[in-house]
C-alpha cells in the first residue's frame, strides 16, 4: 500500500491499536516538551529552548493523529494540513528566538545541552520506533512519522551543540543548531501541507 494513500479505513483492532501507539507518543513528547523547556530555560540554551517546542507541536499533531484517527480520507488530510501549519509556524518561533540570542548574548550550560540532549534522542527513537511500521498506511500516520524522524535529526545537534558550547565556551553552536532546527521543521512542514493539499480534493 503507497504512503500516500489516504483512503484506508481500518478495523476496530487496527484502530484500537494504533491509537495505543499515538498515546504513547503523545505522552512521551508531551512530557519532553517540559523537560526540554524547563532545562533550556535554566541553562539559557536556544537549542533546548527550540527542540522543546519542537516536542510540543508534535504532541499536538499526535493528538490530532488520534481526534481523525477513524475518519474518512479527506478530514485526515485536511489534519495533516493543520499539522503542517503547526510545525511551520513553530519553525518561525524559532528563527526569533535565536536572533534574541544574538541580541542578548550569553554562553549557555553545555553539560545540560547534551545530557538533555541524550535523553530526547533516546525518546525520540522510541517514538520514531513504534510510528515505523505504520508510516505507510496512511497521510496521516505518515505525516506523524516524518515529524519523528526529523526530531531525531534534531536530538543530534543538541548533541553537538552541547558538546562544542563546551569546548569553546561560545554560544555560537548553541544558536546555529537553534537555527538549523527551524530549518528543517520549515521544510518539512511545507513537505507535509503539499502532499496532505493533494489529498483533499
Amino acid at each position: 500500500m503507497g504512503c500516500c494513500d489516504t483512503k484506508t479505513y481500518f478495523s476496530k483492532e487496527v484502530i484500537k491499536k494504533l491509537k495505543w501507539i499515538l498515546y504513547a507518543v503523545f505522552l512521551i513528547n508531551a512530557g519532553m516538551f517540559l523537560v526540554e523547556l524547563i532545562s533550556g530555560l535554566i541553562a539559557n540554551s536556544s537549542a533546548l529552548k527550540a527542540d522543546s517546542l519542537d516536542m510540543f507541536g508534535d504532541a499536538l499533531v499526535y493528538g490530532l493523529s488520534l481526534f481523525v484517527l477513524s475518519k474518512n480520507h479527506k478530514i485526515q488530510a485536511r489534519a495533516s494540513v493543520i499539522k503542517g501549519l503547526i510545525m511551520f509556524l513553530f519553525g518561525l518561533y524559532v528563527f526569533g528566538e535565536a536572533f534574541h540570542k544574538i541580541i542578548h548574548p550569553i554562553v549557555p550550560t553545555a553539560q545540560t545541552i547534551s545530557l538533555i540532549g541524550i535523553l530526547a534522542l533516546m525518546a525520540n527513537m522510541l517514538c520514531f520506533v513504534l510510528l515505523t511500521k505504520h508510516k505507510d498506511k496512511n497521510i496521516n500516520l505518515k505525516s506523524s512519522w516524518i515529524c519523528s524522524r526529523n526530531d531525531l535529526y534534531g536530538n543530534v545537534s543538541v548533541i553537538g551543540a552541547g558538546i562544542l558550547v563546551g569546548y569553546f565556551n561560545s554560544m555560537w553552536p548553541d544558536i546555529i543548531v537553534g537555527l538549523g532546527i527551524a530549518v528543517l521543521v520549515l521544510y518539512f512542514s511545507v513537505m507535509v501541507i503539499k502532499e496532505s493539499l493533494a489529498h483533499t480534493q
